[in-house]
Formats: structure tokens, C-alpha cells, sequence
């Protein structure tokens, strides 16, 4: 943590005239976020016509059955590729404030899933391990990951091909690390990909994201999707640090799965115990 920041010491006066001009930022931010959210729900909705099929814990699913019964749909788009060793960390810190979130979706007539490619049985063991229950499918061997723009091959990655976050990369090798890890010194991509157990190329070949559905007059439609640090207002430990003394404070990755924060090499202490 970078702690290099001096702190401000001034009196109660001080601190709460400028605490008032804040917080008219603040309400400004707050109708602003409103005013985008309005305009979020006012996007056309995409008719899906291609049946996408899934592997769950009931078996296989199409993406009208991971609805549940509801008829709106949010998909977390889980850095878990068919190769990685484990689940990517920071999704695994995203995931790990679903759930007590989804019953309170679900009484709204909404359903909260996490889609990745690694084929299910990976998942289904990755999930014990982080004690997690909310539902979670894998896309193994279909298009829905490369449709929905989160998942890439390594012709693609080569040639130029990836468009991510709506703009399209150079070809690789080339800097990587849209969003929070671009504004981190060292080689914060390489470091998430060494938590992966896997290399940076196959690592960056999935990309985070959600996406929005919504079932009327029979047939499932795609409403929204956002990526990279669109997702930061989802991020749940990130608004608490936003709020703290010393705010992100951060250099590197210093994010761990939640039972490996023992070390800086992100394994196990003596005392750490999968849940």
C-alpha cells in the first residue's frame, strides 16, 4: 500500500467548509448518476434469436432457463478461462458480495448469475472452495463469451482483432490492462495472471463484464452491457475504499482470493482456511 500521501490537519471550521463544498459535488455526481441510469433504461433492446446453451448445477440450461422463472437477467462475465488454474481474483473479490445480494434482486423480479468458460466441473469446485451459492454457468465450448465481447482467441489477440470496451486493441504483444490495472505502477496484468496460475496472453483472452437481459413477448432481449471500469460502481470493496482516509492507495495488485491473503505471493498462511 502507498501511504506517501501527507494528511491535511486543519480545524473543525476548515474541515466543514470544505466538507459543504464537497458535498455540493457530490449531489451534482449523484443527479448526474440518476440522469445516466435513465438513459441506460431507455437503450433499445436486441432480440436474441441464437439459442445459447450452458452447464449448471441442474445440467444444461439455455439462457431463458438461467432467468429463473424472473423476467430480468444480470450476467457477471467471470474471468475464468478454460485454462486458468483458478478463478481470476478480482472477479472472485466482485463475486464474493453476491450472495447476500441476490435475494434482494430476486424479491425485484430479477436474477444475478456469473457466466465463465472454464467447463463447469472447474467452477462447481472453485465455488466450494469460496463457499459462494449464487448461480453460476459455464459457456465451455459455445459462443456465448466471443458474441458478448469477453472472450477472444489467440488469432484474434495476434492480429489485431480484440475490440474490448468498445475500442479495438492493437495486436499483441501490446500494453494491456484497460481500467484499474492501467493506472498501477509495475506489471499489474502480469501479477492477476500469476494468480490465475496461468500466462499473460491466455490470461487477457477473457475480459470482465456485465450484461442485461430481459424476457418480453417471448423472447429473451440483450438491454446493456458495460466492461472494464464500468464496473467499478459494482465493486463493492472499492466504494468503501473511496470513502476511507487513505482512499484506493494503491500501487500494484494487491487483491487476493479471500483466503489467500497469507502472503505477497497470494498463498495460504498458517492460519488461512478455505471456506
Amino acid at each position: 500500500m502507498n501511504t506517501k500521501n501527507e494528511p491535511r490537519i486543519g480545524s473543525r471550521e476548515e474541515w466543514l467548509a470544505a466538507r459543504l463544498r464537497l458535498l455540493a459535488e457530490e449531489k451534482e455526481l449523484t443527479r448526474r448518476s440518476d440522469e445516466l441510469a435513465r438513459q441506460r433504461q431507455q437503450l433499445p433492446w436486441v432480440r436474441i434469436d441464437k439459442e445459447y446453451r450452458f452447464e449448471s448445477a441442474v445440467g444444461p440450461v439455455t439462457l431463458e432457463d438461467i432467468f429463473g422463472g424472473r423476467s430480468q437477467l444480470l450476467i457477471y462475465h467471470f474471468m475464468f478461462g478454460p485454462e486458468y488454474a483458478t478463478g481470476c481474483a478480482s472477479c472472485s473479490a466482485v463475486a464474493d458480495g453476491f450472495d447476500r445480494l441476490v435475494v434482494h434482486l430476486n424479491a425485484h423480479d430479477v436474477t444475478l448469475a456469473a457466466v465463465s468458460r472454464a467447463p463447469f466441473a472447474r467452477l462447481a469446485e472453485f465455488r466450494r472452495r469460496m463457499g459462494w451459492t449464487f448461480p453460476w454457468m459455464s459457456s465451455f465450448g459455445g459462443d456465448f463469451h466471443f458474441d458478448f465481447g469477453v472472450g477472444f482467441t489467440a488469432a484474434q489477440q495476434d492480429d489485431g482483432g480484440i475490440e474490448y470496451n468498445y475500442r479495438r486493441e492493437p495486436p499483441w504483444p501490446a500494453r494491456t490492462g484497460e481500467g484499474m490495472a492501467s493506472r498501477m505502477e509495475g506489471t499489474p496484468v502480469g501479477d492477476s495472471a500469476a494468480l490465475a496460475g496461468i500466462d499473460v496472453a491466455t490470461y487477457t483472452r477473457e475480459r470482465p463484464g456485465v450484461s442485461a437481459f430481459v424476457r418480453h413477448d417471448g423472447a429473451v432481449h440483450h438491454t446493456y452491457s458495460t466492461f472494464a471500469r464500468g464496473l467499478d460502481s459494482l465493486w463493492s470493496v472499492y466504494q468503501w475504499l473511496d470513502r476511507a482516509p487513505l482512499g484506493r492507495n494503491e500501487t500494484g495488485i494487491w487483491l487476493r482470493h479471500r483466503d489467500r491473503y497469507g502472503d505477497r505471493d497470494g498463498r495460504p498462511s498458517n492460519t488461512s482456511k478455505a471456506t
